[in-house]
This record gives structure tokens, C-alpha cells and sequence, in this order.
């Protein structure tokens, strides 16, 4: 999950989670994040499969942006700031 440029969060699965988060920065990745760039890498998760990948990615995208947030602060640890907000 990334938080887009205009506070916003996107959410999706890849193989090379670095390399896709670079795309999303040069503006190749999802055409959602094309116009918010820079994105910012705030929650990530290692699954065994593609298959288990696309299913969380679909609970996730299904969560509200509060169950969102609180996601990525359990797993960093500290609490998700949007930009403008100060913070991370």
C-alpha cells in the first residue's frame, strides 16, 4: 500500500516490490498513482502465492481508510500521516 502525493491510499500486489514502487514514481505504474505522485511505500506483506496475494489485496482494498491506516501504523509502527499533516 502507498500513500499518493494528495494523501490518498493505493493499493496493489506485485512480484518486485521495489521495482513497482518505482514505477509508480516514475509515473509507469497504475494510472491511479500516475497523476499523485511521489507515492511513499507505508505497508507491505510477503504472501506465499499469487493467488493469496490478489485475495488480500481485494480485503484490503474493502477495508475504510481508518482499518487502513491502522494497518500500516501496526506494521511500521508508528502512526500513517497524509501529507501536509506533518509526520512521517
Amino acid at each position: 500500500m502507498v500513500l499518493c502525493a494528495d494523501g490518498t491510499l493505493y493499493t496493489g500486489w506485485t512480484f518486485d516490490l521495489a521495482a513497482r514502487v518505482e514505477a509508480h514514481n516514475l509515473g509507469r505504474g497504475a494510472r491511479y498513482t500516475a497523476g499523485r505522485r511521489p507515492v511513499r511505500l507505508v505497508f507491505s506483506e510477503r504472501l506465499p502465492s499469487k493467488g493469496d496475494a490478489l485475495r488480500r489485496e481485494l480485503a484490503i482494498k474493502r477495508m475504510s481508510r481508518q482499518e487502513k491506516e491502522r494497518l500500516a501504523a501496526e506494521r511500521i509502527g508508528v502512526p500513517l500521516v497524509s501529507p501536509g499533516e506533518g509526520g512521517l
